[in-house]
């Protein structure tokens, strides 16, 4: 090799490494990148910081870094209904084609048809219908194979793109930031943690065993040699307000210092999370943004946002902003 080779190798790799450093340095100093600069940027940063220093006054050690985030709304799209109940409206309509007495009994009549005044009518009951016949009957195996199939084809009815690329930059960032930093992250929704946990881990990289959701009782059954673990029709646990706290409580064992929702449902996670000794943080994730989004609040069917955005200025919890405090919504395609 001769010295002008050789001289050549060495810049050449210096520049890699330049690069390389620079790059490092873009993401330590911008951990945030789809975050506009401002206060509820800051709040974050500053929070993680502060509870990472080690010798520092809040200073939380590795194990009890523990943070809990609600789904529908706060780590994705929920609207202009819930994920899950597109689900099972897909669902029964695929069901009516081998079952067509379906299409005269309510309340699938009423999905089929697609008359909302009826199914707000037939109100909990209904409900209760119609999830029992989409989520129980099977084993959890075969149920965990209809999801992964749907939720690989479905598609948004405004954004046609598939539900999981309606997943929030800004929060997928924010969830990496808190890992790169030691903390733990749950998913705590009112979601079905059998409808949940065929996908979360590659929308959000939480994995399975770090989902909790409202769940249907389970029955183990041996069959010849293959054993099983078949949905039974019978409602086991509702993880939703103030079973959200019972579900940490049940599934985590610890209390979290970091908490993250966007609706009344997650009042109570929020209190549980924060009204304690030490340092802790409440975010919500307000929806004001019709255009990139979507805007509702108080009034909104779906993800209803009104004690908790008054509880919000008095407890010190952040209110996220989407319009002004978000860069970018969805990632690129």
């Amino acid at each position: 090799m001769t010295m002008f080779t050789r001289r050549v190798l060495l810049l050449i790799f210096a520049a890699m490494t330049a690069g390389l450093a620079a790059t490092h340095s873009v993401a330590q100093t911008d951990p945030l990148p789809s975050w506009n600069d401002g206060n509820a940027k800051s709040a974050i940063v500053e929070f993680v910081k502060r509870v990472t220093t080690e010798g520092g006054p809040d200073f939380v050690p590795i194990e009890e870094r523990i943070a809990t985030f609600d789904n529908d709304g706060t780590l994705w799209t929920e609207q202009p209904n819930y994920v899950q109940a597109m689900f099972v409206f897909d669902r029964i309509a695929a069901m009516a084609k081998e079952r067509p007495e379906m299409k005269e009994t309510q309340p699938f009549k009423a999905v089929l048809e697609a008359d909302r005044a009826t199914l707000a009518a037939l109100g909990e009951q209904g409900l209760v219908e119609l999830v029992t016949a989409t989520h129980s009957g099977m084993s959890t195996a075969d149920f965990e194979k209809t999801v992964r199939d749907w939720i690989a084809t479905a598609q948004h009815p405004r954004f046609h793109r598939p539900y999981t690329a309606l997943v929030y930059q800004p929060m997928l960032e924010l969830l990496a930031h808190l890992r790169a930093n030691g903390f733990k992250t749950f998913i705590v929704s009112g979601g079905g943690v059998e409808f949940m946990r065929p996908w979360a881990e590659k929308a959000y990289g939480i994995p399975p065993e770090q989902v909790i959701g409202s769940s249907g009782k389970t029955a183990f059954e041996l069959n010849g040699d293959k054993p099983v673990i078949n949905k039974l029709p019978t409602v086991e646990f509702i993880d939703d307000g103030p079973g959200k706290p019972v579900g940490i409580n049940r599934f985590v064992g610890r209390r979290p210092i970091f908490a993250a929702g966007n609706s009344d449902g997650d009042l109570q996670m929020l209190q549980w999370t924060t009204l304690d000794a030490g340092p802790r943080f409440a975010l919500i994730v307000h929806h004001t943004d019709a255009e990139r989004e979507y805007a509702y609040d108080r009034h909104s069917a779906v993800g209803k946002l009104d004690k908790a955005l008054d509880e919000a200025p008095r407890r010190g919890w952040l209110v996220v902003d989407m319009k002004n405090d978000w860069r970018t919504i969805y990632p690129r395609r």
